[in-house]
């Protein structure tokens, strides 16, 4: 199976996740998803859906001077961040738990 076509349908709520616990700058955040597993997640779409989702209006930013480069811009959940993050993590609970049960029920769980 192709992970990257997973990981399109999942970024949004996983650079949310990374961001619940501690704000965070592109990079910063890049480095923890791969960190968390997510090795196949490409530079671009996690910049990406950052702006998309301060767009949206579920993060904010702030810049913090840096002494060894240009000024970083740190991303943090708001209320509707972390609102989105809840709804978005049940259906996630859900759809994963349906999936479970269809590969358990034909004898493919791991």
């Amino acid at each position: 199976m192709d992970t990257t076509q997973l990981l399109k349908g999942v970024l949004d709520l996983a650079v949310l996740a990374v961001l619940r616990e501690e704000d965070g700058y592109g990079y910063d955040i890049l480095r923890r998803l791969r960190e968390a597993g997510l090795e196949e997640v490409g530079d671009a779409s996690v910049y990406g859906t950052l702006r998309r989702l301060f767009a949206a209006g579920l993060l904010t930013t702030y810049v913090v001077p840096s002494e060894s480069g240009p000024h970083r811009k740190y991303y943090a959940l708001n209320a509707a961040g972390r609102d989105q993050l809840t709804r978005s993590g049940k259906t996630w609970r859900s759809f994963a738990t349906t999936m479970d049960a269809l590969l358990d029920d034909r004898g493919m769980a791991a």
